[in-house]
């Protein structure tokens, strides 16, 4: 059966089993082990932003399934423009066996599943990024052995595709969540309430709050850019209003001693963290970018085997 990842919520009942795998394909990869599993699947990328992460995963990790990738820019199918989702997603579907969009608009991501006859996985849209955050819960699990108990604490823009799917994919296997904000960009309502259903269900927390204090006892810190694609027309405000929610050796501190940093990269150094944070002791943003490719190929392995 046909299966959409728009959301890290499309695979609620099976984060840790991916994890899991996608570890083991990152030992026996590295121990010499090749695989087949994707031998004659071909896999559409239509990406709509630049990318460096996103597109290497995914392509590397269909070519070491035995599979192919298919790049596609946001320009030459120039969707909603030339030609709508629905067309393009009927016409794909009868190439490739799966398609990945890193949308601009998401209403046409959500269109194009919506028509698609393959499963379609979100690289990336205004709202959620599921992708980015089976990876980020993967490089938390190698470096602290489990996940559950733990306390993940973002700092910054909480109204990010980031910071949406942090409250649902850290909640969803049994982490306490704290996303730091100035009020002004708190998490969109519907993330908060959802992640805060599953915490209650759980007898965790989530906690949204504008005290940088709150770090304290965390075992993760996060953050993303300050001035993501859809706002650079407000650089300056937002960087004004952000200013105090840099995270920096003195906000590193207040945590746990082993407290470990993560940022998805690209990092504006001096905006949303300082460089010797992000290179720093307690930084694992190499390792977390290195296990896109293992998610990825996890993921990968799910939908298609």
């Amino acid at each position: 059966m046909k299966k959409n990842i728009l959301s890290i919520f499309d695979i609620a009942e099976e984060i840790e089993e991916i994890i899991d795998l996608g570890i083991k394909l990152k030992h026996d990869v590295k121990a010499g082990k090749q695989f087949n599993n994707l031998q004659g699947k071909t896999l559409a990328m239509i990406f709509e932003r630049q990318s460096t992460r996103t597109r290497l995963s995914f392509e590397i990790g269909m070519t070491l399934l035995g599979g192919h990738a298919i790049f596609l820019t946001g320009g030459e199918m120039g969707i909603g423009q030339r030609e709508s989702p629905e067309d393009i997603a009927r016409v794909l579907s009868r190439y490739v066996d799966a398609i990945m969009y890193r949308s601009i608009n998401t209403f046409y991501l959500q269109e194009l599943a919506a028509h698609a006859t393959v499963p379609v996985i979100n690289g990336l849209d205004r709202e959620e990024h599921p992708c980015q955050i089976l990876a980020d819960l993967m490089t938390i699990k190698e470096k602290k052995g489990r996940l559950e108990g733990l306390t993940f604490t973002f700092v910054g823009d909480g109204d990010d595709n980031l910071a949406h799917s942090y409250l649902l994919g850290c909640t969803l296997t049994g982490m306490n969540v704290t996303v730091i904000s100035p009020k002004k960009y708190w998490p969109n309502e519907y993330y908060t309430t959802r992640s805060k259903d599953i915490a209650w269900k759980k007898n965790h927390t989530v906690t949204i709050t504008e005290d940088l204090n709150a770090v304290a006892h965390t075992d993760v810190i996060a953050t993303d850019t300050h001035v993501s694609f859809w706002f650079e027309h407000e650089r300056q405000q937002r960087l004004a209003d952000l200013c105090n929610y840099i995270v920096t050796q003195e906000i590193m501190k207040k945590a746990k001693p082993d407290v470990i940093f993560m940022h998805c990269m690209p990092i504006y150094y001096g905006e949303e963290v300082t460089k010797d944070v992000a290179h720093g002791q307690n930084s694992v943003i190499i390792d977390e970018a290195e296990n896109r490719l293992w998610a990825q190929m996890a993921l990968l392995t799910k939908l298609l085997s």
